[in-house]
């Protein structure tokens, strides 16, 4: 009997993600039915496979989407978190599972009860980071457990990044995933975790300048910035008694650093719109942020109010993003100084079709076995092919259909709204992402903790 994949959104992390189900539809009896807004845009390599078929999919047509939900064996959804609670909530109607790479929202959370009475499983959080971090964190954890170790450090740190030998600009960076988050990205609410029993909080507008250094064998070094809340997985890691409870994101050395005057000048903000932004030039975008002066340029008080001086490795960073070309124009209407921003960066910052992102994943867990303290590090670095197949697209995709494929087997039986921290489900996904080269490098490293002197801190 055939059995029918709904794959709801095919954007920029669906590349693997497609390829793998389509690989396996034979084998599997499987069929793919890819639901979207702009069907035109598949790549005719899926669209023209004979086990897939691709249909023009509006989520706020209610008719067509209970249409296409009911119609399936098993529905995956690849659109922005928010708008997952339709799909989740006629996924219960129709009885169907449901598998996403997103964060839980609370009203998925909400949705626990009743998925659970319809013995369904909705898997969250099954793509990078949320999803190959929590699997690779728990496979250890449980290690150090099963062992009789006691946890005492958890940190876990991942970067979407440009490949080094596509890496042709000063910051170090391109885009690898979705442009608005990377511009939003701290906002929403203050920093906080745990050093050594220590609760700290860092605010938006420092986030960018206290960083931490990591290095990677073989890949050099980079800079951690705090995720917004790493004590939302206290508890479902096990992890209450902890002293540190830390998750960042990793740029290169001197990205934060540069990045920190686009939040000093209100770039950053999404709260407001510009009125007159339709045509407005990228100089005249910078101004708006400076005093008025009869007499200096806008580069010249750019430099004053940043006190940037004119060899600071930051100047050249800001040059090279075209910031003060009269001749390139804004062509949004009201928008946002965050959405104006993420349009001057996506000019320099997007990936060209040859070129190639990179994923590094780092984490640290210390314990106390048998009265010694014991540290072990792993990180996981993943290279992208090109534009079409990238790191990014593989890390998130291939955990996503291979979840799904378990649950559709019967292999993932337990029914919730969850995240995917038990054996059962990261035990065989971790096992078959090493044959499709996604594995952790594990080293015993001294366990320092934050205060090897004893001094609290």
């Amino acid at each position: 009997m055939v059995r029918t994949i709904l794959v709801i959104g095919a954007g920029k992390s669906t590349s693997y993600l497609l390829d793998y189900l389509l690989k396996k539809s034979d084998a599997e009896n499987l069929k793919l039915v890819i639901g979207d807004l702009q069907p035109e845009n598949i790549s005719k390599q899926f669209s023209s496979h004979p086990n897939c078929n691709v249909v023009y999919l509006d989520i706020f047509n209610d008719e067509g989407r209970k249409k296409a939900i009911e119609s399936a064996s098993i529905v995956i959804s690849m659109l922005p978190a928010s708008l997952h609670i339709k799909i989740a909530e006629d996924c219960i109607h129709f009885k169907k599972n449901l598998v996403t790479a997103s964060y839980v929202s609370k009203e998925m959370k909400a949705l626990d009860d009743d998925v659970k009475k319809n013995g369904l499983v909705f898997m969250n959080e099954i793509g990078l980071d949320p999803g190959i971090d929590h699997m690779s964190a728990m496979e250890v954890i449980d290690r150090i457990r099963d062992e009789g170790g006691k946890m005492l450090l958890f940190e876990s740190f991942t970067g979407g990044l440009v490949a080094p030998e596509s890496d042709s600009n000063l910051w170090n960076y391109k885009f690898t995933w979705n442009p608005r988050n990377v511009v939003l990205a701290g906002q929403g609410g203050v920093a906080k975790f745990i050093q050594e029993g220590t609760y700290k909080y860092i605010p938006y507008q420092k986030l960018f300048r206290r960083t931490e250094f990591l290095t990677v064998e073989g890949h050099g070094t980079f800079e951690v910035y705090a995720n917004r809340d790493s004590l939302n997985y206290r508890e479902a890691y096990g992890l209450q008694d902890v002293l540190t409870l830390y998750r960042g994101t990793m740029r290169r050395v001197g990205f934060s650093k540069a990045w920190q005057m686009f939040v000093i000048l209100g770039m950053t903000d999404d709260s407001y719109t510009i009125e007159n932004s339709e045509g407005m030039s990228y100089r005249e975008f910078v101004n708006l942020f400076l005093p008025y002066s009869p007499t200096d340029s806008v580069e010249l008080k750019l430099r004053h109010y940043l006190k940037i001086d004119q060899d600071d490795v930051r100047w050249g960073k800001l040059l090279e993003l075209n910031l003060f070309d009269h001749s390139k124009k804004i062509p949004l209407k009201n928008a946002s100084p965050a959405q104006i921003l993420q349009h001057i960066l996506e000019d320099s910052w997007t990936l060209r079709e040859d070129e190639k992102d990179m994923i590094v994943m780092y984490h640290k867990f210390g314990y106390e076995l048998n009265g010694v303290k014991k540290q072990i590090d792993a990180n996981m670095v993943v290279i992208g092919e090109n534009r079409t197949y990238t790191a990014m697209s593989k890390t998130v995709g291939l955990p996503v259909a291979m979840a799904t494929l378990q649950i559709l087997n019967g292999e993932i039986t337990t029914p919730g709204v969850q995240i995917p921290i038990h054996k059962e489900v990261y035990g065989p996904i971790l096992s078959e992402l090493k044959s499709h080269g996604i594995s952790f490098k594990e080293f015993e490293v001294p366990y320092l903790g934050y205060n090897p002197d004893s001094v609290a801190s």
